[in-house]
This record gives C-alpha cells, structure tokens and sequence, in this order.
C-alpha cells in the first residue's frame, strides 16, 4: 500500500498513514455525493501563486523508474489524480511508494513485475502508455493495456510502433492489451518520426536507454517534459544528448540506478493562472516558473495589451484595460501549446474584435465551446477553427468540465464573469491541477468546492 510520512509540527516525530484507505474512503463519499465548484465572478485577481510540479514531465519519469529497478526519489510532485494513479498502477506491479509529506514520493521498483499493470487502472490513465517502453527497456518484452486520458481526439500508437520495431521489437494489438517482444534484445537503430509525437519520443527513449548500441532519433519531439525525462534518465547513468533539438543521441549503457530528482514547474498551470490574470483584469505573479517555456503565452498576452515581467523565476502578468484580439495557433513546442488552447480562447471571448483560434493537435478540443456560449459567449467553430467574436461581459451559469484543460477554462470563464456559476464534473479539473481552488482563493476569488445535492446531480446526470 501506498505509504505516507509527514514531520508533526507538535513533536517533531514521523507519522505514517496508509494512502489507499484514504483513497477508498474519498472514493466511498464521492459516488453519494459528486462535488462542484462554486464560483461568484468579478473578482480581479492579485497577489502570488506558487506552481507544482509538472504533470506532463511527472508520469513519464514516475514511469522510468521502472528501468532502475532502484531507489528514486522524485520531488517536486504535483498532489494530483493522474500522479496518484500513476503511483497505484506501480504499487500493482509490486514497487514500494512511500510518499514524504505531500510533494515527495520515493519509489523502489527491486519487485516490479512484467506485465502486471492493472488494466482497469490503466485504462484511466493516458500517461500509462510509458509503461510500455518501460517494461520494454527492462525485461525484454512489454505487456499493457489500452490507455486512457481525455477524449480530445485520436491519439494513435503508430509512431511508437514504428520506434519499438526499429529497435527490434514485435508488436501486436490484440485483445485490448499492447504486447511487444524483443527476444534477441533491443538494437539501436535510427529513427525518423512520420509526426512529431511527444509520447512516442518519450517510450523511443525509455526503451533506448538499456538497448544495446547507438539509437538516433530524428524529428522527436522538443517539449521541456521531454528534456525533463532525458535528464532524469541522465542522473540515473543513462547517455543521452540532443533532447530538446532535433536530433536525440542514445548511447545504450549496461544498467541504470536510483537518484533523488526534482520535477520541472508546471508551464501549462503557470499559463492558466496567467491567463486567468489577464481575463479577470487583475496582477498576479506567478512564482516558481521557467519563464522560456512561456516566451509563446507571453508574447500572445503582449499582444493582446497585457504586461508580462520576468523577474529570475517568476513572472507578474497584469492587464488593467479590455484585451485586444489576436489569432492563435496551436503547434509543437516551442509553438503555442495545445494544452492552453482552451484557456485562451476562453480568454479571447472577452477581447476586443474577432480572434481566430486554430487547432493542429487535436480534433476534438473545441467541444467545450457549447458551455462557454451558455455564459454568451459568440463562438462557432468551422473544421479546425474557433471564430470568436469578443464580447463585453460573460454572465454565469452551470458548466460542465469536458475534460481536464477545458475544466481550466470553464473556471477561468467562471472568475471573469458576472453572477454565479457552477462547474461539474470537477474531477477532470483535478486530474491535472494541485489545489486550483485554494490557490485561486488565495488570489482573492470568491470560489469555493461543495457537494452536489442528489435532486441537483439527477437534473445534470
């Protein structure tokens, strides 16, 4: 079971509790009553904000420690739903996690087990398709099932299979589960990716690192959770050079082993509270970033008639006046990601002028358009592009969070508007953001987290 230690303040002792009971009990609670966010808008928001961890660099290398077959320490771990089942998919495969206070976790993988990933839990979890690298690059063969996550549109496995296969892996898709089998070991090979795909980078790399040989991959893709699990590997004994350019090196070593590593700052959740700066006409600073990985949202805030300063590791975002209109276009790192797309377009049906938002990345990420025209909103959406025609008040009203980003934007809608509104389904918001309600609180927002009444959950079921 999942081990929790955190120092009294009192007695200065260690105390350690059991996570899964917690988890069973939340669990028990939450299917007799769901819980919502309430929030009263109109509120600019001011002050600081610290950022966690980021959730994107967090699973892949909660993942990799599966190669050391050691000791990790990882800090810097963002307390959210996806991390906490990606620590319960690896305690199924026999790893020993023991959680320090509430941003440290230490993993022994000795025990870890091939193919014993319960595909229950990884179904839930889109992160959980590293297992396969990981399984790969240590035992020789990998055994996982379908993954889960979002439905923001198709994510195929296709490039990763192509990766697998030209290090010498057999792959089959049958029966819901993803086998692949290097019974003569994995060979470096080069590798040219078709698409740039940050999951099939990351699985070439974790399958790579143990191969035997030199493995060089072209056109990989250059985001900082990528760089992240390079390094990582790196403070494990792994060679690798060129993450983050165009060309990645992989020199094949021996054996890799245990390291104490602090996860990067969350660029995506640094960029909603940036975004939510900017909408609610406030001045916030945002503590704890790497401000080149928002040199893309900046510039577009800039433009917009936002004021962005850099101070070493932070960044204050303020916006006095009505924002102007701009065209955005989501792309690969260092492009305008897509995980911020909804945010901004939220952001933009209060610019003055018509915007344009085209999406590149995924097919269906303007299904949260309907919630926003609810609050009258003035967007339509043709083929791969939101039209948006800024208007100058949005009014509140009942929200769904269609899934984990459009979940932000809804709250961010939620705090520039007038009146109430709720949001549910509120657990796809928290799959990917460490105490956003609290936070925002913090930044003076007149939000709060309660339950959903039965009659209330029947009307929105």
């Amino acid at each position: 079971m999942l081990q929790y230690t955190e120092r009294k303040k009192s007695d200065n002792t260690i105390c350690s509790y059991t996570a899964f009971s917690h988890r069973k009990e939340a669990q028990t609670r939450v299917t007799v009553m769901e819980e919502k966010i309430v929030i009263n808008g109109g509120n600019p928001l001011r002050g600081s904000v610290s950022i966690s961890g980021f959730k994107n660099a967090a699973l892949p290398i909660i993942v990799a420690t599966v190669l050391t077959g050691d000791v990790c320490v990882l800090e810097n771990i963002p307390a959210i739903r996806d991390v906490e089942k990606a620590l319960e998919i690896l305690e199924a495969m026999g790893a020993s996690v023991r959680m320090i206070g509430r941003t440290t976790v230490e993993i022994d993988t000795a025990n870890v087990e091939y193919g014993t990933s319960p595909a229950a839990l990884v179904s839930k979890l889109r992160g959980s398709t590293y297992l396969i690298g990981a399984e790969l690059g240590r035992f020789g063969k990998a055994h996982v099932g379908w993954p889960g996550g979002c439905d923001i549109g198709n994510r195929p496995i296709d490039q990763h299979i192509k990766a697998f296969e030209a290090l010498g892996a057999t792959v089959s898709t049958d029966n819901g589960f993803i086998d692949v089998t290097a019974p003569e070991g994995l060979k470096g090979n080069s590798i040219y990716f078709d698409t740039t795909s940050v999951g099939a980078t990351a699985n070439s790399i974790l399958a790579a690192v143990l191969a035997e040989g030199v493995t060089v991959i072209e056109n990989p893709a250059k985001e900082p959770h990528i760089v992240d699990l390079a390094n990582f590997l790196n403070t494990c004994g792994a060679s690798i050079t060129g993450a983050g350019t165009d060309v990645i090196k992989i020199k094949g070593v021996n054996k890799l082993h245990g390291c104490t590593y602090s996860i990067i700052p969350d660029m995506i959740e640094a960029g909603t509270f940036m975004i939510a700066a900017v909408a609610t006409g406030g001045r916030v600073r945002v503590d704890g970033v790497i401000p080149k990985h928002m040199d893309c949202l900046s510039a577009k805030l800039e433009e917009m008639g936002a004021t962005v300063e850099e101070i070493d590791d932070s960044l204050i975002v303020s916006c006095l006046e009505r924002p102007e209109k701009t065209n955005v276009k989501t792309l690969p790192y260092p492009g305008f990601p897509t995980d911020l797309q909804p945010q901004m377009a939220t952001l933009l049906c209060l610019a003055n002028g018509v915007s344009h938002v085209t999406e590149t990345v995924f097919e269906n990420r303007f299904k949260y358009v309907d919630e926003l025209q609810k609050m009258g909103a003035k967007v339509r959406v043709d083929g791969k592009t939101a039209i948006i025609e800024g208007v100058d008040q949005l009014s509140g009203a009942d929200l769904k969070a269609i899934d984990l980003r459009a979940g932000a934007a809804m709250v961010i809608a939620g705090l520039a508007a007038s009146g109430t509104s709720s949001i549910y389904n509120i657990s796809s918001i928290e799959r990917g953001y460490d105490n956003i309600v609290e936070k925002l609180r913090a930044l003076g927002a007149d939000i709060k987290k309660t339950y959903v009444a039965p009659a209330e959950q029947a009307a929105i079921s």
